[in-house]
């Protein structure tokens, strides 16, 4: 490597994971424990999958998703600190020890997830944010590590993170992404756009 050259980044995506069996209670009205427990696997292998080639690492406190993530192939850092900022916070702290210098932060319910990796490809200060389709959450954000982004996952937190990543002086792109911009929260959300296809096919226990 040249002296004069700085070494190249070292990306890896990060998901947050609730226990499958905890998952999408606001879907209670149309799906039964069971199809809301694996279509919340379904998506979040989806998730996953769309890492590659970046290292996957899965924030958790359930010993069943961390078995799950640890057979996908990901990292596995055990959260010991309640609510999803606290979790985020502390898989960032882990992988920044880890040598990881951009870490791309993605929700685990997005069905039609692709092409995180893409997101890894940005200037060193600054933040790429994924809004979701309502243009109030973030369902994906990619940062530099070191530079003090804090987390303000929940309602509006794109505006949040914007703001937070001003306090940092980071610039911030925006990407609006039909496909990672769809997540999936409440029953309207188990119907895409048509030529996407479905968020989940019907089976026993759905009652939609």
């Amino acid at each position: 490597m040249h002296p004069d050259r700085d070494p190249p980044p070292v990306a890896a995506v990060l998901v947050p994971v609730k226990a499958f069996g905890r998952a999408k209670g606001r879907l209670a009205e149309v799906l039964d424990d069971d199809a809301r427990a694996r279509l919340a696997r379904a998506m979040a292998d989806r998730v996953l999958a769309a890492a590659h080639p970046l290292p996957a690492a899965v924030v958790c406190d359930d010993d069943d998703v961390a078995v799950w993530a640890r057979e996908a192939g990901a990292r596995v850092i055990r959260a010991d600190r309640t609510g999803l900022n606290a979790a985020v916070g502390l898989g960032v702290e882990e992988l920044t020890r880890r040598g990881v210098t951009r870490v791309v932060i993605a929700h685990a319910d997005l069905p039609f997830a692709v092409g995180l990796a893409a997101l890894a490809v940005a200037e060193p200060t600054e933040v790429v944010l994924v809004p979701d389709r309502r243009g109030d959450g973030t369902n994906v954000m990619s940062i530099p590590t070191g530079a003090g982004m804090t987390f303000h996952y929940g309602p509006g937190s794109f505006d949040a993170h914007r703001a937070a990543a001003a306090r940092c002086d980071l610039a911030v792109r925006v990407l609006d992404s039909g496909p990672l911009g769809w997540d999936v929260d409440e029953p309207d959300d188990l119907d895409p756009p048509p030529e996407w296809g479905t968020v989940a096919e019907p089976a026993t226990g759905t009652a939609r």
